[in-house]
């Protein structure tokens, strides 16, 4: 068994490199600042576009807070030459189709389409990024679609009220602070001349990162950014966030009361920014933790405690150093405190004892065969593309993700979960019934 998933997973990394290279990604870099990178993949007669704009709640401050996730939604609101709605429209009428999202760091549009479809797209986009409507009218009614929306998610979502709480508890003076929703009584304060200046500000194509792959050519590519993107002016690099978050010296907590049946567990551990040297070994930690049935967390507290129906981990890419986080809901008549006792104690075995080599090389194989299972699909390439040349600072670092994963020892991972998880690092929070004392 063994050496067929040894065969299976270097017959993949063998045909994954077959199809992508470094050398495959081609780049050029507009006289204005907008940097593209090209992948040419004629599998499927389709192609796409990923605009990175490394602008998020993290560059928000007191007063503008939630700002970057609006203008994700007034993107489609209309500009110059296509008006209000006519940009989903348009891209529909040519076979298209996009969506959008905002988090601490960043802003991404992503499109499809067919490779025919490409000159429309061009057009598109140079229309809302060198002339979006922020005309008063349009920002009140989506002024009021934000708002909508951070009042029902609030209200329908426990994770989103906790995990809330315990990042404004785990950073107290850093932007990551505050939720990429915003706050409401920003939402219902901007100003004309705040959502004006920061639009110019982070809205540049000098702050932007276009991502290609698909049935298009280079050449193709390049005349039509250069025809229809080359004219926008560039902007004053955005200012930098100098705030760093001082040590944490001692365990924080938070409680918050809801109308909940059972309580829900939100752990956060300090822990670094994707370009730190540590990324690797704690990402593979996180899946050790728990990725699927046999891993250490839902063996213990799913399958033999029983003291919750799931339990999750994540530790995801940021600029800034940020969190480790552990999530777990109660099961029925479950303390809490029962749940948090039983990670503490996986964690404290993995600290004193380690991981073992048949519980490193799964993690291994599982993120090689995830790797190149999204580098298959042109969706896969521009979004890891993307991805490492904003938050590792070059694209090519994608290519030697496999080999930084492979050289992670059980030392390594030992090491990062002695260095991060200590009591004194952590944030705990819960989010339990009404209760009154």
């Amino acid at each position: 068994m063994k050496k067929i998933l040894l065969l299976l997973l270097l017959s993949i990394s063998m045909v994954a490199h077959a199809q992508m290279k470094a050398e495959d990604v081609r780049s050029f870099t507009l006289q204005n600042g907008m940097k593209f990178l090209v992948v040419e993949d004629f599998s499927i007669p389709n192609a796409n576009m990923y605009l990175f704009y490394k602008v998020g709640s993290r560059n928000e401050g007191q007063g503008t807070t939630g700002i970057s996730h609006f203008f994700e939604h007034m993107m489609f609101n209309g500009a110059k030459k296509y008006g209000p709605k006519e940009f989903d429209q348009v891209m529909e009428f040519n076979g298209g189709a996009n969506n959008a999202y905002t988090t601490k760091d960043v802003t991404v549009y992503t499109n499809w389409f067919p490779t025919s479809a490409a000159g429309v797209i061009f057009d598109l986009e140079a229309d809302r990024i060198s002339a979006l409507s922020i005309d008063p009218k349009m920002v009140e009614s989506e002024r009021g679609v934000v708002i909508s929306e951070r009042s029902t998610g609030l209200e329908n979502s426990p994770w989103r009220n906790i995990i809330q709480s315990v990042n404004a508890t785990a950073f107290q003076e850093h932007p990551y602070h505050w939720p990429v929703i915003g706050y409401l009584d920003d939402m219902k304060n901007w100003k004309q001349e705040d959502l004006e200046h920061y639009f110019k500000t982070y809205y540049a194509p000098n702050n932007c990162v276009v991502v290609m792959s698909g049935a298009i050519k280079f050449d193709d590519v390049k005349a039509m950014a250069e025809k229809y993107l080359g004219g926008i002016p560039a902007q004053e690099a955005p200012p930098k966030i100098y705030i760093a978050e001082p040590k944490q010296t001692g365990e924080r907590r938070i409680t918050v009361q809801k109308d909940v049946a059972s309580p829900y567990l939100v752990m956060g551990y300090r822990t670094p920014e994707a370009k730190h040297k540590d990324y690797y070994a704690l990402s593979i930690l996180s899946d050790v933790l728990s990725s699927g049935q046999s891993s250490r967390l839902y063996t213990t507290l799913v399958s033999e405690k029983q003291l919750t129906t799931a339990i999750f981990t994540s530790y995801g890419e940021s600029f800034d150093p940020h969190l480790f986080y552990f999530y777990a809901p109660a099961g029925k008549d479950v303390n809490e405190a029962d749940i948090e006792k039983a990670i503490y104690e996986e964690l404290e075995k993995i600290k004193s004892d380690g991981i073992t080599e048949k519980e490193l090389q799964k993690i291994k194989n599982q993120k090689l065969m995830e790797f190149y299972g999204q580098i298959e699909t042109i969706n896969g390439k521009s979004n890891n593309i993307g991805t490492y040349e904003v938050f590792f600072g070059d694209y090519k670092k994608m290519f030697e993700a496999p080999d930084n994963f492979n050289k992670v020892t059980a030392e390594d991972v030992q090491r990062v979960a002695k260095e991060y998880f200590r009591k004194s690092n952590r944030t705990v929070g819960v989010l339990k019934a009404n209760v009154d004392e």
